[in-house]
């Protein structure tokens, strides 16, 4: 790899880290089409779909772990929120995979493709309880914020599962189900987010490693833009206005429904 390779690698990598760290998203949604396109365009060999998807893996988990870090430090990361939906996403999500091989693929995206759609509608609608958007009320902090468990619980599960047997986590989705669903402050659902998406994109690391098909050295690349650009878009996530934060998420989401439904209707058995 050429220093000129790695410094692009670099810079891709701190895009997705700062906007992790900013929307508490994953950025592979950002980081697959970056890695996909950005290097031929500037004269540099193209990465094949499975470097991508392994190397991005690698960028997904180092940048989430270092937003997570950030946005707990200014307690805007729930434990219990992170707890009661993060472990059965991730559980639901390794289910998912297994079983995906007896359900038809096109048929599981095109599901997913209108949870999507949904999603992209919710954020479209007002906010239940304003006076929770800004900051906790009182001396409540973000551990304490009141959810339904038991709901946050089943629909973490049911978009891990579906996400699971298409290969797509669908950390956005998690975004406007928090706010608008469980009344959770934007805020706290970013960082909360993130720390879903720890969770998620751990197993999926792990099995790109263990199957021998991670690059490490386009991965380090990767990590050392993403860690500090991740801690960079955290702290702007907090000086940023609620308002700025809500359309650009709206807009991620919106993008992202569209990509589905474009890899639906592209897509062939």
């Amino acid at each position: 790899m050429t220093a000129y390779f790695f410094l692009v690698l670099l810079a891709l990598g701190m895009t997705g880290g700062f906007f992790s760290g900013l929307l508490g998203l994953g950025g592979a949604i950002l980081m697959v089409p970056l890695l996909l396109y950005v290097p031929p365009l500037l004269h540099l060999p193209a990465l094949d779909m499975k470097t991508v998807a392994a190397i991005s893996t690698l960028q997904v988990f180092a940048s989430a772990a270092s937003g997570v870090v950030a946005h707990r430090k200014r307690d805007a990361l729930s434990i219990p929120v992170l707890l009661v939906m993060g472990i059965p996403a991730a559980l639901a999500g390794f289910v998912g995979a297994f079983f995906s091989q007896y359900v038809n693929a096109r048929f599981l995206l095109t599901i997913f493709a209108g949870i999507s759609t949904l999603a992209t509608l919710l954020m479209f609608l007002p906010k239940r309880d304003k006076k929770k958007e800004e900051s906790l009320s009182g001396s409540e902090s973000a551990d304490q914020i009141q959810f339904n468990r038991f709901l946050a619980a089943f629909l973490a599960a049911l978009i891990g599962f579906i996400g699971g047997m298409i290969g797509a986590p669908g950390a956005f989705i998690f975004v406007p189900v928090s706010v608008y669903i469980l009344n959770i402050p934007l805020r706290v659902t970013i960082g909360s987010t993130l720390g879903i998406v720890l969770f998620t994109s751990f197993s999926s690391m792990l099995g790109k490693i263990l199957s021998g098909q991670m690059y490490w050295a386009l991965g380090a690349a990767l990590v050392l833009g993403s860690v500090p650009a991740a801690q960079l878009g955290s702290r702007l996530s907090h000086r940023a206005p609620l308002r700025v934060l809500h359309w650009i998420m709206t807009g991620i989401i919106a993008f992202s429904s569209l990509k589905i439904w474009l890899n639906v209707f592209n897509y062939s058995s």
